[in-house]
């Protein structure tokens, strides 16, 4: 029982989390089922409450999609993650924690330090920041946070910026449930109560993130991005290194 109320806790409040900043869900609840039932398993079933919190979020913010960035960044962003979901059985290392987990904490610090106001990425560059950033997310089971730590890197207000993070992050969605299912669908059906309570808690907190969006301040926004940026990268840190 009380197993339940924390998948319940953690869905509601990465979900919330993930509806202010554009990521947090994979991040929060995958390491949590990952207790119970072990990482591949929770990576798959995690997939479920993922997909319909970014499904919600998607058509609560719809009107606030870029586009432009879209094309360029995320369908790229998707490509490279799926690629590198592809390859993270194999290629998983703790090296590449340590390396993500650096990256984002550099991006973090240029936020917060002003210095990547003067990085932008235009043209082939965002396509090229796109696949890289998917790339390396996929490595190392953990797109949402290099997505967004990448999205830094244009010029969008904060509807925006969480309405083209959730949209790329729908397509890697919609791309990868098939492979989980063929995979370890049977598995992750046998947990199908635990998947039902995130799902729930989620759903929830998506629409309660959803609200709070509304009362973060504009030029603040990067700011609070950045610093959970750095709260991921230096777990993610800390786990390479122990790994």
């Amino acid at each position: 029982m009380w197993f339940d109320a924390l998948v319940f806790f953690v869905a509601f409040l990465s979900a919330g989390v993930a509806s202010i900043v554009g990521f947090g869900i994979g991040s929060l609840l995958t390491p949590t089922l990952g207790m119970a039932v072990g990482t591949k398993i929770a990576v798959a079933a995690v997939s479920v409450p993922h997909l319909v919190g970014t499904a919600i979020r998607f058509w609560i913010l719809r009107d606030a999609i870029n586009a432009r960035v879209l094309w360029r960044f995320g369908l790229a962003s998707a490509g490279g993650g799926l690629t590198g979901a592809l390859l993270h059985g194999w290629a998983n290392s703790p090296w590449l924690s340590v390396l993500f987990g650096a990256v984002l904490l550099f991006v973090a610090a240029s936020q917060l330090t002003g210095l990547a106001r003067r990085l932008e990425f235009h043209g082939v560059v965002a396509w090229i920041a796109g696949a890289l950033s998917g790339l390396l997310g996929g490595l190392v089971g953990n797109q949402g946070g290099i997505r967004s730590a990448a999205l830094l890197g244009f010029d969008l207000p904060k509807r925006a910026f969480v309405a083209t993070a959730t949209a790329t992050g729908l397509i890697v969605d919609a791309a990868r449930m098939p492979v989980y299912l063929a995979t370890v669908g049977a598995e992750v059906v046998a947990i199908w109560p635990m998947v039902g309570i995130a799902t729930i808690g989620v759903v929830l907190g998506t629409l309660f993130g959803g609200r709070l969006l509304a009362w973060v301040p504009e030029v603040r926004f990067r700011h609070i991005v950045a610093l959970v940026l750095a709260l991921l990268g230096a777990t993610m840190l800390v786990q390479g290194v122990r790994g």
